[in-house]
């Protein structure tokens, strides 16, 4: 559920387009004029503001936006100003052509969206930059990662909730035998079940593979990341591989409690990872953050948007805790 708010009473996609090239005007930028109207509107009457903002001006939105901000606000809200797809897309973008390639953020984002939202963003990934999500991904990953990426991105997977129990028991049975119960282990079959399997049969392989075997299939993953050990994968798997593993399953289970963990994580110990928040809180914010903050509270004992506040500061701030709604 989305968490973003928008007034009762709401201007005209043309008044926000001149309120904000007035914001722009002058000596510096009023960023709070940019931040009370852009966090308060969804993807939809952003798309129309830039729309009118190009036809009034002869400039794009995003381009001004880029020059009039800076540091932390100005990658959240450049990022933001996109809709689903179009956020998914330049992020991906980034993490596989940028000047550092990130492999694990690429694995965070193919491996926690469904099917509809991963064809959609395919599209406009090659409408925006002229290339193929699978030639960037062939480029740049290797070895199991790259077969499981270009696996999850090319399958079109079940999206109901139904399941085959009787599937799921016979992908427990390969999955343990793939890995607990030989010496390596059998990357393919980890392969074939995460990017074949919907995620509520992946769910059901999980309950099973607990019913069966008395551990859980997450614990069957290690993760050097989050420090976690698990044992059915086994160590001498790359650790993007195990995360991109451990993606899939927890975004089958408890999607809302994956994120909350990857936030809490980027707010956690001396300084904050910014990229992972902003990465995070912009591109759910119209998803499931409610979800996540109902996670990150459960877990954590105290809100989300406190934990926010506590580790941000200024505009950055005010825009972050726009976008998370309500405490």
């Amino acid at each position: 559920m989305s968490t973003v708010t928008v007034p009762p009473v709401l201007t005209s996609a043309r008044d926000d387009a001149i309120q904000l090239h007035r914001a722009f005007k002058g000596f510096g930028c009023d960023t709070t004029t940019v931040v009370n109207i852009l966090a308060h509107r969804n993807s939809e009457q952003r798309a129309i503001i830039r729309q009118e903002y190009r036809t009034m001006y002869s400039e794009d939105l995003d381009n001004r936006l880029s020059s009039e901000l800076s540091g932390d606000l100005k990658r959240a809200v450049c990022l933001w100003i996109h809709d689903p797809a179009g956020r998914d897309a330049t992020i991906l973008r980034k993490a596989l052509s940028g000047d550092i390639i990130s492999l694990r953020t690429a694995s965070e984002v193919i491996c926690s969206r469904t099917v509809s939202q991963i064809q959609q963003l395919k599209q406009v990934y090659h409408a925006m930059f002229g290339a193929y999500l699978e030639h960037d991904i062939e480029y740049q990953a290797s070895g199991d990662l790259k077969k499981l990426l270009l696996a999850y991105v090319g399958i079109l997977r079940y999206e109901g909730p139904e399941s085959d129990r009787m599937m799921a028991e016979n992908d427990a049975k390969a999955l343990f035998k793939a890995g607990e119960k030989r010496l390596g282990t059998d990357e393919n079959t980890f392969i074939r079940v995460f990017s074949e399997r919907s995620r509520a049969q992946l769910g059901a392989v999980s309950s099973a593979y607990h019913s069966m075997y008395g551990s859980s299939l997450k614990k069957c993953i290690f993760l050097n990341r989050l420090g976690l050990l698990f044992q059915a994968v086994k160590k001498e798997m790359s650790g993007d591989f195990e995360f991109a593993l451990l993606t899939i399953l927890q975004c089958a289970e408890n999607p809302g409690k994956f994120f909350a963990k990857a936030l809490h994580k980027a707010m956690k110990g001396l300084g904050t990872d910014d990229s992972t928040l902003i990465r995070v809180i912009v591109t759910r914010a119209e998803i499931d953050m409610q979800y996540i903050k109902a996670e990150y509270r459960k877990k954590h004992g105290k809100s989300l948007n406190d934990a926010v506040h506590s580790e941000t500061s200024g505009h950055y701030r005010a825009f972050l805790l726009a976008l998370l709604g309500p405490n």
